[in-house]
């Protein structure tokens, strides 16, 4: 990994193992997906980047929950940006960040997979997304360390 603070670039196969843990926990259900609709830092922010402003507008007629279960499983190698280290939850896993564009518009995305089973058999665990919301500022290719040239 690549370090810059408490952000780093993980490795290509971190990230997919990241992604195939993620996929296995939605496809099996084994994992509960909790949404931070209102985050404290959003008491400051511009509603319009908001993850409850932005689901709302994204998925007017779905229910969050389901609606992100298909987004989610729709995120590749490609769409990943960084790792960010939260030293606040140290025994966790790290969070990564990925970056979509809808409706013309990107979507800063952060998730943390958390699953309880080492096997991932029957065990359960926890897929939160910290972050969906419009991004503040515009994706460039070049934060996508494993996206191919257009």
């Amino acid at each position: 990994m690549v370090n810059r603070e408490n952000r780093c670039i993980g490795t290509r196969m971190e990230v997919q193992t990241c992604l195939d843990r993620l996929r296995y926990a939605i496809e099996t259900g084994s994992a509960q997906i909790n949404l931070v609709k209102d985050r404290k830092v959003d008491a400051a922010r511009n509603k319009r980047f908001t993850n409850r402003y932005t689901m709302t507008q994204l998925f007017p007629d779905e229910d969050p929950v389901e609606a992100l279960k298909g987004e989610l499983l729709l995120l590749t190698v490609e769409d990943y940006v960084e790792t960010v280290n939260d030293h606040r939850f140290s025994k966790r896993p790290d969070m990564m960040v990925f970056g979509r564009k809808y409706c013309h518009e990107d979507v800063y995305i952060k998730i943390r997979v958390e699953l309880t089973n080492a096997t991932y058999l029957g065990g359960g665990g926890l897929i939160l997304v910290m972050s969906f919301h419009f991004a503040e500022v515009s994706f460039e290719d070049s934060d996508f360390p494993y996206r191919k040239s257009r």
